[in-house]
């Protein structure tokens, strides 16, 4: 029997690319699958709604009803992956209410496997979230994103024990290019007949990684 992933892209800082990760992840997923739901949890634009309208649905966890509805959603095992766009406003809120009902237990009671992919930053207020995410997650079940665009050099030691995966940084004028609102990573894989171009293998090399943590929560399951 395979899981519903549901993957939760998080930082207690902002501007450490989770959107594009988001938009990358949900794209990759679209691509294989054939759907994605995406939920968009952000205060600032663009944000994955103005990217992916046609799959991405805003949600949040100001008010207990906004939190039970984004809930409910999550706990469906109804076979279609999940990608939350959690903005920095929402990231305390989002786990304290996590650990509150029981999110991790109750996933896995109906078949329902949430990943935590947490965009490393070198400042102190990530730091100290980490650890707090660690004792909340199993190790299998988060990830830190080694943004190299965010961390310039090494990541902090703490953060680097676990499972790592790594987005190589894009140059300012590919990183402006897809940064428009009507760019898409895999129409460019479908458009771009040159592959050897930068763009097309940073791509590809993602959505290698991409497929490589689904493999994993394959191999959890078996």
């Amino acid at each position: 029997m395979s899981l519903t992933p549901v993957y939760i892209i998080c930082s207690p800082r902002p501007l450490v690319g989770k959107t594009l990760l988001a938009r990358l992840l949900s794209e990759f997923l679209l691509l294989k699958n054939g759907a994605v739901t995406s939920f968009d949890i952000n205060l600032k634009e663009p944000s994955l709604l103005d990217f992916l309208p046609n799959t991405t649905e805003t949600a949040d966890v100001i008010d207990t009803f906004g939190k039970m509805q984004l809930m409910d959603r999550l706990i469906v095992d109804d076979g279609t992956a999940k990608v939350i766009d959690l903005g920095f406003h929402a990231f305390d809120e989002f786990f304290k209410m996590s650990a509150e009902i029981g999110f991790l237990k109750e996933a896995a009671r109906r078949n329902v496997a949430p990943v935590v992919l947490f965009v490393a930053d070198t400042d102190r207020v990530s730091a100290r979230a980490f650890p707090m995410l660690q004792d909340q997650i199993p190790p299998k079940a988060l990830i830190v994103i080694d943004n190299e665009h965010v961390v310039r050099g090494e990541l902090p030691a703490a953060m680097a024990q676990g499972r790592v995966l790594r987005i190589s940084a894009l140059p300012t004028f590919l990183k402006t290019y897809v940064d428009r609102l009507n760019f898409s990573f895999t129409g460019y894989l479908r458009n771009e007949r040159d592959s050897s171009t930068e763009l097309h293998q940073w791509i590809r090399r993602n959505y290698t990684s991409f497929r490589e943590v689904e493999l994993s929560l394959l191999l959890q399951r078996s």
